[in-house]
């Protein structure tokens, strides 16, 4: 790792950076009406090059997505190849998004040194068209029609394919495939390791990115030889089978006109031409001469029941190739150097959970980390580009020069990003990858400090100061979390010579210009009151809070004004760091205070705030002319002023002069801001102050509601939305219009955002970590002298800190095995029971507010790996 950062050493040259799911993204999306999903299909997938990216099963590629090794399987029954994971469209499913397909992310060192990762295919054929005709004639009330629904593993009918990886040097990557028959009867499988191109040639461009054609060719028996312009020259070195030379097939990563389109093919081998030969039987697809840009090595077995057979293969640099004898790349010296990458990566986390005593939770944190890094993809878009079309090829629709992503011309991306989900979301999102980096600096602290710092690069960053959101729409707002996330990898920053300060002032002088953004276009009328639109809770609201203009009115929203304080907050709390070694920073600390207190202020006051005093709760507020209409809906939104609070110690204050001067002066001379709040306290004789926007009293009415079994606290977390409203659904007329929100624990039933809108009950890891972090907080301005009942109804009184550390023990509880079972499992008994399926966990993206069942996308581990930081709070309070 130091090595890498200190550019002597390009480890992580390699890794996990294949995308899952390329087919269905904005990005290879040509069509004149915008929709993805069914401008490239995943039946189009096996014939069709992709324009950005590469995906594939259980691979690799380099960090610009030049070379990808990845596996196919054909278990002798499949209409196709299995050389991508297969789900579902929003339209095709009954819950939005959906993969249908189980594979596990198992390990993974931060330089991918050593990587592991497990796939299950069924030997029946896969049930494509049954996934899809059931999954359409659900509702909205049923549950999701899954894989294991179609019997595809009745009677352990599937094979376990493993995958590893082991880096002899940045260069020297060893792989060893594992593949078990789990059923019961002798099964055949064809196993195809396939090397490819992404095709950067054939679209009319050249420069940075776009390079000649590149070529891989069959030398000696057992090796195939790379070349590209960029890369350089790569061997790879293949086991024989059986003591026999494998099957060797190339072609060429190119569309396939004929099948899809009915025209003239440009070139005569094409991206399908291993599926016509292995399945269709077609020996003249693939090229004679045994050269191309897509390769594949061919085995042939049979496996008896419970058999396991391992094969090796090795891509390696031929600038750092030890020798050219294979027998010795691929004898014992391979497993030794994986037998040692093994053990670093054991020792590694060893010592990052060496104050964990109990191993199960160190599993669980190890398959969450290894998440962390499989999910890391080469994410290349540049805008300018897609909205033009490339030269050479049909001229995009007029409508795209003004759609999406249209203002976006100055995007370019290219780089190894955090995704959310590479499958469900295998685009970065600005406020899921500031979560990723909380649990990732932790492990890599380089790579979070880079991530944060280059969502601010003016080639992501637009130039009036907004941060991309994600690919289907970079203009909507993420809520702004940038700046917090940022401060918590700076805390986390000393690796013995000190916190680092020139990554926090990097970041603090882009987030000045995307604060400044936020204040010109989020305030509307100028009062400090905020609406971001959906904010990343989808339909959390009674309507689409991003187009309250349907309903005839404007909305002032509890949570987006709470957003603003907590960047207020966050970004005073950087700028007295900063100022503590450079007083220049002092000016814009007072700038900071200011707009909290303001924000605040208006948050709270009696006359236009969000506050109701009758509730005691925060809610958002429809304007329509001279009628305001709050909207009560116990929510998310009126929790999340929590989250907007900081402590400043005095000691601190005293040392920055200028900065005292200017509060004391604005404190003296604003003292009609408020009288509602007591938004800065000093308590007792500690010399401490607390910027908040609930004062105490309100605090404890909020907590009431939080802390409330029958309300918000769940067993596993809080909730997005009080169960108050399961048999007391809110309704409201407006403009004539009848709208009503009711308590769903589980997935939606609301077609808004696709369908795949999910914020009306169950527990989501990153508001409820906020929370933690918020309540801490308060205890650290508190004290003993606030306890409050938790869970209200038990008599038992706890400190803020104590509650904090309930609820992350309740979000915990979510991955511990209890009386054989884990609760993100529950309705699925084969994950909790079957020994070949019972350690591997999933981290999902939300959770049932009732059960704990995992719901939605299956891999998301960015925020969801924040039960790591939970397991870590524990461990320490113990």
């Amino acid at each position: 790792m130091e090595d890498d950062r200190q550019r002597k050493a390009n480890w992580k040259r390699w890794g996990p950076y294949l995308a899952e799911r390329q087919w269905g993204t904005v990005r290879e999306d040509y069509s004149e009406n915008s929709d993805s999903w069914r401008s490239f299909t995943h039946e189009e997938a096996v014939s069709r090059a992709y324009r950005w990216g590469e995906d594939g099963l259980l691979g690799i590629t380099d960090r610009q997505g030049r070379l990808s090794f990845a596996l196919a399987l054909w278990n002798g029954k499949d209409p196709i190849l299995k050389e991508r994971l297969f789900g579902l469209t929003g339209p095709e499913g009954n819950h939005g998004e959906d993969v249908k397909e189980h594979y596990f992310y198992l390990d993974s060192s931060p330089t991918h040194s050593y990587m592991k990762a497990l796939y299950k295919y069924p030997q029946c054929e896969f049930p494509y068209q049954q996934l899809r005709e059931e999954n359409a004639r659900r509702g909205y009330d049923d549950l999701e029609y899954e894989l294991e629904d179609t019997g595809a593993f009745e009677d352990d009918r599937y094979f376990d394919v493993t995958a590893e990886y082991a880096k002899n040097g940045p260069n020297d990557i060893l792989i060893r495939v594992t593949v078990c028959n789990r059923g019961p009867e002798t099964a055949p499988l064809h196993l195809l390791p396939t090397l490819w191109f992404r095709n950067t040639w054939s679209f009319g461009r050249s420069g940075e990115g776009y390079w000649p054609k590149p070529r891989l060719s069959k030398l000696v028996p057992g090796q195939i030889e790379s070349e590209h312009a960029s890369l350089g020259r790569f061997r790879f070195f293949a086991v024989d089978d059986d003591r026999n030379e494998p099957l060797f097939l190339f072609t060429d990563n190119e569309t396939n006109y004929r099948k899809l389109y009915g025209q003239i093919n440009a070139e005569p081998f094409v991206k399908d031409a291993f599926h016509e030969h292995i399945i269709g039987g077609h020996s003249r697809v693939v090229s004679p001469s045994q050269t191309g840009t897509k390769a594949a090595v061919v085995y042939e077995m049979e496996l008896e029941p419970g058999e396991s057979r391992t094969l090796q293969f090795r891509l390696v640099s031929e600038k750092e190739m030890p020798t050219d004898d294979r027998s010795q790349l691929l004898g014992s010296e391979f497993d030794e150097i994986f037998d040692s990458r093994i053990a670093e990566t054991n020792s590694f986390y060893g010592d990052v959970l060496k104050q964990w005593p109990e191993q199960s939770e160190r599993a669980i944190a190890r398959q969450g980390f290894a998440g962390l890094f499989w999910t890391k993809q080469f994410y290349f878009y540049s805008v300018r580009d897609w909205l033009r079309g490339d030269p050479g090829k049909p001229i995009p629709a007029e409508a795209r020069s003004s759609g999406r992503n249209s203002e976006w011309n100055h995007l370019y991306n290219r780089d190894v990003i955090s995704m959310p989900d590479k499958w469900e979301y295998p685009w970065y999102a600005a406020w899921d990858l500031a979560f990723h980096m909380v649990p990732f600096a932790k492990v890599d602290i380089e790579f979070a400090k880079s991530q944060l710092l280059l969502l601010l690069r003016e080639w992501y960053m637009h130039p009036n100061g907004q941060i991309p959101a994600y690919e289907f729409q970079f203009s909507d707002c993420n809520p702004p979390v940038h700046a917090w996330a940022a401060w918590q990898v700076y805390e986390d920053s000393d690796q013995g010579d000190g916190k680092d300060r020139q990554f926090l002032a990097r970041v603090f002088h882009k987030l000045l210009i995307n604060f400044t953004w936020w204040i010109n276009r989020k305030d509307r009328d100028e009062n400090n009151i905020f609406s971001g639109g959906f904010l990343g809770l989808d339909n959390i609201g009674v309507f689409d809070r991003s187009q309250p203009e349907h309903v005839g009115g404007d909305l002032d929203q509890a949570d987006a004004t709470a957003w603003m304080a907590f960047y207020c907050s966050t970004m005073l709390t950087i700028a007295m760091e900063l100022a503590s070694f450079d007083e220049s920073y002092e000016d814009v600390a007072s700038k900071f205070f200011e707009h909290f207190v303001s924000i605040a202020n208006a948050m709270n006051s009696l006359g236009n705030g969000l506050w109701d005093e009758d509730d005691g709760f925060y809610y958002d507020q429809l304007h329509q002319e001279d009628n305001v209409t709050p909207l009560r809906i116990r929510s998310m939104v009126g929790l999340l002023p929590m989250v907007a609070v900081g402590v400043l110690n005095m000691e601190v204050i005293d040392r920055l002069p200028g900065f005292k001067k200017r509060m004391m002066w604005f404190l003296e001379n604003r003292k009609t801001l408020s009288s509602q709040i007591t938004y800065l306290e000093k308590h007792g004789d500690d010399p401490k102050l607390l910027l908040a926007i609930p004062s105490k009293s309100r605090l404890k009415a909020i907590l009431r509601y939080m802390l409330d079994e029958t309300e918000f606290l769940s067993d596993y977390g809080v909730r997005s939305m009080s169960k108050f409203h399961e048999s007391n659904p809110y309704k409201v007329q407006i403009s004539h219009q009848n709208f009503s929100v009711q308590y769903k624990a589980g997935e939606s039933d609301s077609g808004l955002f696709g369908g795949n809108s999910n914020w009306r009950g169950p527990v989501w890891f990153p508001v409820n970590w906020l929370l933690i972090e918020a309540l801490d907080q308060y205890h650290d301005f508190y004290g003993e002298s606030m306890k409050v009942e938790c869970p209200v109804g038990s008599g038992t009184m706890l400190n803020l800190k104590e509650v904090a550390d309930e609820i992350a023990r309740r979000l915990t509880k979510l991955f511990v095995v209890e009386d054989g079972k884990r609760p993100v499992n529950e309705g699925r008994d084969f994950l909790n029971e079957d020994p070949n399926w019972k350690d591997y966990v999933l981290f999902h993206e939300y959770f049932h507010g009732d059960s704990g069942r995992g719901l939605g996308a299956s891999h998301q581990t960015g925020w969801t790996a924040l039960v790591i930081n939970c397991f870590d709070r524990l461990q320490n309070r113990e």
